[in-house]
């Protein structure tokens, strides 16, 4: 074989090597403890490596190089655990749990914050007993505050007896933190489960922050593989209340953990994987495509009716919030299934 195919098929590790050196340089930007450090680190760190892959005689050498260098500093980053006793945003203060005996359900600290602004709230933290035998239907919110493409979905619990529970998987931010994408890719948010009234998640979204849009979706998913599901977030929820972990961008985020839980609660049922599942702003899309949602109108038409945000408006703190945002909602309810959700 000449060397220029040699060369040629030598490419895509080449690409492989350098996304991971880019990867590594902003591991050691964000997540070395000691601050002064990090920036000088991952200079020194990016420029050796590139230097390697340039200047290193012979290409499988400098390849080598940069493959140790990026399996060393994995190996350290790895060892970086959740405390779970940071100095928490009070939104995030706590971590909920739940007792689950037989038919009855008790979840502990369940949000149900008195909002004045986004950033202006009583904290009220309840404890609320849910019965799995008046499990009837589960909803699907999702938010969008920019891109069609990304969304964050929030699913919603319904009972014929008490009030929804909604579940928002999200980061957990320490006091002075600011979300970023970038820094996602790393160990600096954990993950928390928010259970919560509806009037805290959704109407937060839909009155008081700028900019979101919320679409709240009416579902087919039996009451049956609804328990399921709740059950599995339930599971969810206590692990990681016994044992914090870290949020990530790309693999342990809102929509991965809603795939997990569907998985557990579903297991040979679970619907494949689809890359709707990371663009998530195209999981209603799903939800319709499966047949999970309305399907006798139009999807755009679906999509339309279930923007909820003047009716959330117009609702507000009222008690019947959860009842008044889903007056003329598109319902699947004649057709439901036993499908599972795919979230």
């Amino acid at each position: 074989m000449s060397r220029f195919w040699r060369g040629l098929l030598r490419l895509p590790l080449y690409f492989v090597l350098i996304i991971a050196t880019l990867w590594t340089a902003g591991a050691l930007y964000f997540d070395v403890p000691i601050a002064w450090l990090r920036a000088p680190l991952a200079l020194v760190y990016g420029l050796a490596m590139l230097a390697a892959l340039f200047f290193v005689k012979g290409a499988w050498r400098a390849l080598s190089v940069v493959a140790v260098g990026f399996a060393a500093v994995l190996a350290w980053w790895l060892t970086i655990k959740p405390t779970g006793n940071r100095a928490w945003q009070r939104d995030v203060a706590r971590t909920a749990w739940a007792d689950v005996n037989g038919d009855e359900v008790t979840v502990h600290e369940v949000r149900n914050f008195d909002y004045r602004t986004e950033t202006d709230y009583t904290p009220h933290w309840e404890t609320r007993v849910f019965h799995l035998s008046k499990l009837a239907g589960v909803d699907c919110a999702i938010t969008y505050w920019g891109s069609p493409w990304i969304a964050h979905p929030m699913v919603s619990f319904q009972f014929s007896d008490v009030l929804p529970l909604v579940f928002s998987v999200e980061t957990r931010k320490a006091e002075g933190q600011s979300y970023s994408i970038i820094a996602g890719l790393y160990r600096q948010y954990e993950l928390i489960y928010i259970p919560a009234d509806e009037r805290d998640l959704i109407r937060l979204r839909t009155n008081y922050r700028k900019g979101e849009d919320v679409f709240l979706y009416r579902t087919a998913i039996s009451a049956e593989h609804g328990r399921a599901l709740f059950l599995a977030y339930l599971d969810r929820l206590n692990r990681i209340h016994e044992r914090p972990q870290f949020y990530n961008q790309l693999t342990d985020n809102c929509t991965t953990n809603i795939r997990l839980a569907n998985v557990e609660a579903q297991q040979e049922k679970a619907p494949p994987w689809n890359w709707r599942v990371l663009l998530t702003g195209k999981s209603d899309e799903l939800l319709y495509q499966r047949g999970l949602v309305d399907r006798s109108l139009p999807f755009a038409t679906v999509k339309e009716r279930s923007h909820i945000n003047k009716k959330a408006q117009a609702a507000d703190a009222s008690p019947d919030f959860s009842q008044l945002i889903r007056a003329g909602l598109p319902d699947p309810v004649a057709s439901r299934s036993d499908r599972p959700p795919s979230l």
